[in-house]
């Protein structure tokens, strides 16, 4: 529901979107560039892939082959969703009368990225350890992206809308997978 607002005050002009518009045009510039650049950075793929692979590839020699799937899925997942969205809105960017702002790409990445690799992670480090570093990366790619002027506010606030979708969905296969698992391997064998 929070997405479907976020995605139409970004569609359609109105005061949602003039205000979106007004905020980013005030944040752009502040901070340091190259470490707003550094921040920014954290949702490209060439950071945040090699980040969820170490960990997939963690759980999976650790025998959460099935969660490792998952997780890997619902990285895929992203681009399926974000790209025919970025089509539809078509959305300019902040700096640029290019289109296909919304929603951002590099927030999505981020937050399915390091979100994924904090849910597989959580059985061998909890949830508490992990959590907070991917909600710390997630924001800090997103204020690098409103700082350089890559996006408008609502571009980020609808990827982390879609992608908690997301999240919580893989969260909830990922404790199924891990009961089925427990219980499977509690029998024992009838004889």
């Amino acid at each position: 529901m929070l997405f479907a607002l976020i995605t139409w005050a970004a569609a359609v002009g109105g005061p949602v979107r003039r205000a979106d518009e007004r905020l980013e045009l005030h944040l752009v510039g502040h901070g340091p560039r190259q470490f707003t650049e550094v921040l920014a950075d954290l949702g490209s793929m060439p950071v945040a892939l090699p980040v969820l692979a170490l960990a997939l590839l963690y759980a999976l020699v650790r025998g959460h082959r099935w969660q490792a799937l998952a997780g890997a899925v619902t990285m895929v997942l992203v681009p399926a969703l974000v790209v025919p969205l970025k089509l539809w809105i078509d959305r300019p960017g902040p700096l640029t009368e290019a289109t296909g702002y919304y929603p951002s790409g590099h927030t999505a990445t981020a937050m399915v990225a390091y979100g994924t690799a904090a849910v597989v992670l959580a059985p061998f480090a909890g949830a508490r350890r992990t959590a907070p570093v991917a909600v710390l990366l997630t924001v800090a790619t997103g204020a690098g992206l409103l700082l350089r002027g890559y996006h408008w506010p609502l571009d980020v606030l609808g990827s982390v809308a879609l992608c908690g979708v997301l999240l919580l969905l893989l969260a909830r296969v990922v404790r199924m997978i891990s009961r089925s698992t427990r219980r499977s391997s509690s029998r024992t064998p009838a004889g």
